[in-house]
């Protein structure tokens, strides 16, 4: 005759075990959360606020113009920014906007247009080129310590903001 305690011990510790895998799975491929520091993507993200960070699309493509990238910028730290460019375009910023190939991009989301030109420079193959959306105080791709991003340092794409509750929303990718 078996013992009910042990075995009330034995599928708690099967019920917790399983909770640690998936949670390690999820956080692995799927999902992830990110602590936002600092002010570079004001006004769309703000210091401090904590988002979800889907892994997904990334599996299946490159990511886009417009949308909101975190990448493994050093071993110590991850950052957030919003892709301008990718592989083949031709990136200049000047005191009007940033121009894509030629064409000014119409930024609603941009705090203030950036004061220091840049470019023109073309994004090489298996990169993409990224801006914070305060352009003025923002370490980004026009700064030689980030530089174009490799698609392998992309860990996700943000897509909601879910602390503090009071800001709770998706994250728009213009």
């Amino acid at each position: 005759m078996s013992d009910p305690v042990k075995s009330d011990f034995w599928e708690w510790i099967k019920t917790i075990l399983v909770a640690v895998i998936l949670t390690l799975v999820i956080r692995a491929f799927l999902v992830e959360v990110f602590l936002v520091q600092g002010e570079s993507m004001l006004p769309t993200l703000h210091d401090r606020e904590r988002l979800l960070v889907s892994k997904m699309q990334y599996y299946f493509r490159a990511p886009r113009q417009g949308e909101i990238v975190v990448f493994k910028a050093t071993e110590e730290r991850d950052f957030i920014k919003r892709v301008i460019a990718t592989a083949g375009d031709e990136i200049q910023v000047l005191s009007d906007g940033v121009y894509v190939n030629g064409e000014k991009l119409q930024e609603d989301y941009v705090l203030e247009n950036a004061r220091e030109p840049f470019g023109p420079v073309v994004v090489p193959e298996n990169t993409v080129f990224v801006l914070g959306d305060n352009r003025n105080n923002s370490l980004d791709s026009r700064h030689p310590n980030v530089g174009f991003v490799a698609l392998k340092q992309i860990k996700g794409k943000a897509i909601f903001v879910f602390w503090p509750f009071s800001a709770a929303r998706l994250i728009s990718h213009q």
